[in-house]
């Protein structure tokens, strides 16, 4: 049988390019729609199993022989369907309908996540983290490689969200569900992981400035969503004074300017008379029509909690957090950013 060639654009004359540019969109936009369509069918497809699996062989009197009849149906579907279906994948499906017990959800999110993110997001303990990641999936359109390394960085555990009464964090997050609103809370972070920067023990803030700067790229991934870069040692002139903000960033999703001072120290009650006054002559001279008030962010190398309370930097539109340039061992920062959830939460319970 004789192979047809594919045509090259020059053999095609020039006339019949836009219809052929048209039909070729046409066709690409079609197999896109497929292929979301059977992904978003099979996931659905997985969760239906493991629901199925889950209410009938796992309730009441049948538990005992759970394990027993996982393996038999896994067995025989194996043997009809192939290997989609071993006992391995059969409890993916069942922690699947376990963690995401509402279809309607399930159906909504497999629209733009694969299976593969699925994986990565039903074995989280905590439901907030869960519904925080794979709601981000969707907004930000992380790829599976991005969501492994949110997770593994504990992006939600870092967040100024986490810290906020569950409540208030179920609201945020049907926000982001129902019309793709990131919060400010989303946003900020405490701490900030800047191991990337590759800074000596030593170091001045003009040498952390600098790594920042060249490492921008990085940096703007650890910010978070929506950032841009505006300047470096952005000048401001008051009373024939000059005053200088490290570093200047836009936030294109929150619509805010953003401005960072770089502390060596830990945090002192100083820090936030210059803040405001870097973020009032930007909400004077800079702000856009239609932008919401800047906001600032301090980064320590040590925070003074109750001095950052009683401040109530909040309310000026200022974040305090520290940076780390040396990440401590992933049990432990786990701890401490745990900690820290717990006793934000309480703080603001009492409050």
């Amino acid at each position: 049988m004789k192979k047809h060639s594919k045509t090259t654009p020059s053999q095609v004359a020039p006339e019949v390019m836009p219809l052929l540019a048209d039909l070729r969109r046409l066709i690409d936009d079609a197999r896109r729609s497929a292929a979301v369509a059977v992904n978003a069918e099979l996931t659905l497809m997985y969760w239906r199993i493991g629901k199925r699996i889950h209410d009938d062989v796992l309730q009441g009197e049948r538990a005992g022989y759970g394990n027993q009849i996982v393996a038999t149906l896994s067995r025989q579907l194996s043997l009809e369907y192939g290997r989609s279906f071993s006992e391995k994948n059969l409890r993916h499906m069942m922690r699947f309908a376990e963690s995401f017990p509402s279809e309607e959800i399930v159906s909504t999110l497999s629209r733009q996540l694969a299976w593969s993110h699925f994986l990565e997001l039903i074995y989280l303990k905590d439901p907030l983290a869960r519904e925080f990641y794979a709601n981000m999936c969707t907004v930000e359109r992380w790829s599976v490689r991005t969501l492994r390394d949110r997770i593994g960085s504990l992006l939600f555990e870092r967040t100024a969200l986490s810290r906020k009464p569950e409540e208030l964090i179920r609201h945020e997050l049907a926000a982001l569900h129902a019309s793709d609103v990131i919060s400010t809370g989303m946003v900020l972070k405490d701490p900030y992981l800047l191991d990337f920067l590759e800074l000596q023990d030593r170091y001045l803030e003009k040498d952390l400035e600098d790594a920042i700067l060249r490492e921008l790229e990085n940096f703007l991934l650890e910010l978070g969503a929506g950032f841009s870069f505006v300047a470096r040692q952005k000048r401001i002139q008051l009373d024939n004074d000059d005053f200088y903000i490290d570093l200047l960033f836009y936030n294109r999703k929150l619509r805010r300017l953003v401005a960072i001072d770089l502390k060596l120290d830990d945090f002192r009650a100083e820090f936030k008379g210059q803040m405001e006054l870097y973020l009032r002559w930007l909400a004077k001279y800079d702000q856009e029509p239609g932008d919401l008030p800047p906001l600032g962010i301090i980064l320590c190398s040590g925070k003074k909690h109750e001095q950052v309370e009683l401040l109530e930097l909040d309310k000026a539109g200022i974040h305090v957090a520290e940076y780390l340039t040396v990440l401590p061992p992933r049990e432990l920062f786990q701890k401490k950013l745990h900690e820290a959830m717990i006793q934000a939460r309480a703080r603001l319970d009492q409050g």
